[in-house]
């Protein structure tokens, strides 16, 4: 007959009892983060609400605005406009149509994501856009001036099409100075038929949750293991 006995060695019970620490610390950590997240979400939320406010001509931080719905007046500056490729709409391949508004009584610029436009059925042949002469009016959402999208070149830009954007990057190839964030324009402008229809941000809380669990799991992985290799039958006679 054999009976089963846990006994298991002084340095197996540490080891285990660090890694399954460790692994606890980490996924209640990640839970915090989540937590942070979703904090900061609900802020962003409160921010879209509030009537617009006016960007003032002079460089402003990014954190001051960031999600906030802002008014800036200024006249665009066509020739400079970019096309961010890859991006579709309701399944129709397209671009985000980027152009500069340079501020009323400044020198400063804002770039402003003017929404979206079809590829059409020769990428060679770029879209027509219409650009709006004279002081305009702009009503927006302040986001992140960077954006990155699926390429499958290593080019950043090629003439007027940027398969990812980087404002730093655009600074430096036109020579101007911008505010430090990208503007998704809500009001309409006549006559440039650009579609607006922006994707709401996510909190990423979800992903911290993920690795939550993946971190809970791999801590129970560790007790099973240690349990199961320390259990060890004992032969009675």
């Amino acid at each position: 007959m054999s009976k089963q006995q846990f006994r298991p060695p002084l340095w197996s019970t540490l080891a285990a009892i660090l890694a399954i620490a460790l692994f606890l610390k980490l996924g209640f950590w990640q839970l915090s983060r989540a937590e942070e997240k979703e904090s900061s979400f609900a802020q962003l939320e409160y921010y879209a609400q509030l009537p617009p406010v006016n960007i003032p001509d002079s460089l402003i931080k990014l954190d001051d605005f960031l999600y906030h719905r802002v008014d800036v007046s200024g006249y665009f500056e066509a020739e400079r406009t970019i096309l961010l490729d890859n991006k579709t709409y309701q399944g129709m391949a397209g671009y985000h149509v980027l152009t500069p508004l340079r501020q009323v009584n400044s020198t400063n610029y804002v770039l402003v994501n003017r929404g979206w436009v079809a590829v059409g059925n020769n990428r060679s042949v770029l879209p027509n856009i219409f650009t709006p002469e004279g002081l305009i009016k702009l009503t927006g959402t302040v986001v992140p001036p960077s954006i990155r999208t699926l390429s499958l070149s290593d080019k950043q830009y090629t003439g007027r099409v940027w398969q990812n954007f980087s404002l730093d990057s655009y600074q430096n190839q036109t020579g101007l100075t911008f505010q430090p964030f990208l503007l998704l324009q809500q009001n309409e402008t006549p006559e440039d038929n650009l579609i607006r229809q922006w994707d709401k941000p996510d909190s990423g809380s979800s992903r911290n949750t993920g690795y939550a669990f993946q971190w809970f799991s791999l801590a129970a992985v560790t007790l099973i293991i240690y349990i199961v290799l320390n259990v060890k039958r004992k032969s009675i006679t």
